[in-house]
C-alpha cells in the first residue's frame, strides 16, 4: 500500500517542487503560460477525451449529479464558518467549492487510477469549471452575464466534444494526433505552474488560510461520501468522487478574486494553504479508497 501510495504522489509532487525551486530561483512569470493552458492545451485535453471511442456520456449521469453535489454542498456546510470567524462570504465560500480539479485533480486520478480513469477525471473537472464559471461568477457579481461563459474556449471544447460523441461522428487522424498531442501539455504544465504558484505564499492571511485548509476538504468529503452512496456509483466512480471533495481550493479563485477586487491576499492564502495541506490530505485520502 504504501509503495502504491508513493507511485501515485511522487511524479505530482515532484513536478510540483521542480516548479516552486525553479519560481524561487527565476520566478517567472507564468501569466502566458497559463493563459495558453486555459485556451489552447486544456480545450484540447477535453475535446480528445470526449471524442475518443472510449467516452461513452450516459456511463458519467450519475458521477455528473455527484461532482455538482460536492461542489454546491460545499458552500452550504461553508457559509456558518464564515460568519463565525468574521470573513466575507465571497472571499470564503468560493475557494471552499471550487477545487483544484485541473491542475492536481487531473494528474491525481489518472496517476491513481490509470488512464481509464482520465474521461471520468475530465468530467469531474468540466462540472467543477462550468460551476465555477456560472455560479461562482454571479456570487462574485450578481450582474455577471452567463453569455461568458459560452464563449469560454473550455465550454466550446466540451460542447464540441459531446456533439460529436453524441453524434457517433469520428475525428481524421490527421486532425486526432495534433489535438492530443497539445492536450498532453496540459497536465505537467498545470503541475509545474502550481509549483511556481507557491512561492507567494504570504503568512500574514495564515488564520483564514488555515481555516480553508481545513474546512474545504472536510465538507467536500463531508457530501461526497454520503452523496456517492446515495448516487450508487461504482467502486471507480465512487472513489473517483471522494478523491475529488478532498482536493484543495482552485488556484483559478485568486484570479477571480483579483478581478473582482475581493480580498485577492486572504484568497490566495486560501489557495496556497489548502495546496500545501493537501500534501497531508491526500496521500490519507488514497489510502482510504485503494
Amino acid at each position: 500500500m504504501i509503495w502504491q501510495l508513493l507511485s501515485v504522489i511522487f511524479p505530482i509532487f515532484a513536478i510540483v517542487l521542480l516548479g516552486f525551486l525553479y519560481g524561487r530561483k527565476h520566478t517567472p512569470d507564468m501569466a502566458s503560460a497559463n493563459k495558453l493552458n486555459i485556451d489552447i492545451f486544456v480545450p484540447a485535453l477535453i475535446f480528445d477525451v470526449l471524442t475518443a471511442k472510449s467516452f461513452n456520456l450516459i456511463e458519467f449521469q450519475s458521477l455528473t449529479i455527484g461532482a455538482a453535489c460536492v461542489v454546491l454542498g460545499s458552500a452550504l456546510m461553508a457559509w456558518p464558518v464564515a460568519r463565525f470567524l468574521g470573513f466575507q462570504n465571497k472571499t470564503f465560500i468560493p475557494p471552499m467549492m471550487f477545487n483544484n480539479s485541473g491542475n492536481l485533480g487531473l494528474p491525481l486520478l489518472v496517476f491513481a487510477f490509470g488512464e481509464q480513469a482520465l474521461p471520468a477525471a475530465v468530467v469531474l473537472f468540466i462540472v467543477e469549471n462550468t460551476l465555477h464559471f456560472s455560479v461562482g461568477m454571479k456570487i462574485m457579481n450578481s450582474s455577471s452575464s452567463l453569455l461568458t461563459l459560452a464563449r469560454l474556449p473550455i465550454i466550446l471544447a466540451t460542447i464540441a466534444g459531446l456533439a460529436i460523441s453524441l453524434l457517433d461522428l469520428h475525428i481524421p487522424q490527421l486532425l486526432a494526433v495534433p489535438i492530443n498531442m497539445l492536450g498532453q501539455i496540459c497536465i505537467p504544465l498545470m503541475l509545474f505552474a502550481l509549483g511556481v504558484r507557491l512561492i507567494h505564499i504570504d503568512w500574514q492571511d495564515w488564520r483564514i488560510g488555515l481555516a480553508g485548509a481545513i474546512i474545504s476538504p472536510l465538507s467536500g468529503l463531508a457530501i461526497a461520501i454520503p452523496t456517492g452512496y446515495l448516487l450508487q456509483l461504482s467502486v471507480e466512480q465512487f472513489s473517483l468522487l471522494v478523491v475529488f471533495g478532498a482536493l484543495p481550493p482552485a488556484v483559478l479563485n485568486y484570479m477571480i478574486a483579483e478581478r473582482f477586487n475581493q480580498q485577492p491576499k486572504q484568497v490566495a492564502s486560501i489557495v496556497l494553504f489548502g495546496n500545501l495541506a493537501a500534501l497531508a490530505v491526500i496521500p490519507l485520502v488514497l489510502a482510504f479508497v485503494l
